[in-house]
């Protein structure tokens, strides 16, 4: 396996992004996605998000996703898990791996993710004017928020925390992880909080932008 490679199963997720330092909580239900989770706690600890781009039974995956580490699981008395995962890095799908267990594992490769490491603080003229979308988003969705709070967040905390929660359609999200750098993702972001807020009907429910 090429150096920067790593095996990892993948937990193909429409609408669930996750990025570097940031945290995703999920509820694992699926039997297959059990055993995904079992093998994990008893190894690296790692599972790569990746989104599917169908709904096919398997689906075919986007190329590029993000791995994370179980850094909290919880298992119910029926089997099922709640775990959190904290986003390790970006990677590029090398190629899907021939493998026995129930759930997919990929050759992830970690190059080209520069961004990942130490992200260029925005520009004060740029943090402000997503502030302001953001802002007139969330009124839009009829969201009650603490800007007060928001306001104290870093650059990277709330460029990545809006894009994983705001509900856009799977190709917007898709842009926004695969965006090259902090920058480029708040200027996405930007553009398609309006785009979903000019929508007939307003921001209320996830549109295609293509």
């Amino acid at each position: 396996m090429p150096a920067g490679t790593l095996r990892v199963p993948v937990f193909p997720l429409a609408g669930a992004l996750l990025f570097p330092r940031m945290q995703l909580p999920l509820h694992i239900f699926e039997p297959r996605y059990r055993a995904m989770v079992r093998d994990a706690l008893s190894s690296d600890r790692l599972i790569a998000m990746v989104q599917p781009r169908d709904a096919n039974d398997p689906p075919s995956l986007f190329e590029i996703g993000c791995i994370g580490k179980l850094v909290e699981s919880e298992e119910l008395e029926d089997g099922r898990f709640n775990i959190v995962l904290e986003g390790v890095s970006r990677f590029r799908i090398a190629r899907e791996a021939e493998v026995e267990t129930p759930y997919r594992q990929v050759d992830a490769d970690r190059g080209g993710f520069a961004d990942d490491d130490d992200p260029e603080p925005l520009a004060s003229v740029q943090r402000a004017e997503l502030e302001r979308e953001s802002r007139r988003y969330a009124d839009a969705l009829g969201y009650a928020v603490d800007w007060e709070a928001v306001s104290r967040l870093d650059d990277e905390m709330l460029v990545n925390g809006i894009a994983q929660i705001a509900p856009l359609d799977c190709s917007s999200k898709q842009a926004l992880l695969e965006a090259n750098d902090l920058s480029v993702r708040a200027d996405l972001l930007v553009q398609f909080m309006q785009f979903q807020r000019m929508l007939p009907g307003g921001a209320d429910g996830p549109e295609t932008l293509q």
